[in-house]
């Protein structure tokens, strides 16, 4: 079974950037579907952006052009570069893993579905 632990998050001012981690361990797979998503209080979860198996990446329309997914293979780590931030961008954000084909892997693929981690907060303050 993967285990994800997420990291980076923190407390921002609008117009700031994050660099969100999350380590991937465990699994019978040298690579998964990688997605990120995110939750804030009260509200459903969102998917931001996905890397597949071949590298395609997809992203939100919230998140398209502020935000990039990357990853690291070696390291097992999946990356995702916040920048210019806003306050709507805050709540709880995850890394989730799943094994899945390419044309499938999408920001939204993971939200209900996949392991992911414990998260990490994100918080945009005006």
């Amino acid at each position: 079974q993967v285990q994800l632990q997420e990291s980076g998050g923190g407390a921002v001012q609008s117009g700031g950037s994050l660099r969100l981690s999350c380590v991937r361990s465990g699994g019978r797979y040298s690579s998964y579907c990688m997605t990120w998503f995110r939750q804030a209080p009260g509200e459903r979860r969102e998917g931001l952006a996905a890397i597949a198996t071949d590298g395609t990446i997809k992203y939100s329309d919230a998140v398209k052009g502020r935000f990039t997914i990357a990853q690291d293979n070696a390291k097992k780590t999946l990356y995702l570069q916040m920048n210019d931030l806003k306050p709507e961008d805050t709540g709880m954000y995850y890394c989730a893993a799943e094994r899945l084909v390419d044309a499938a892997c999408g920001p939204a693929a993971l939200l209900e579905r996949g392991q992911s981690g414990q998260g990490t907060q994100v918080t945009v303050s005006s």
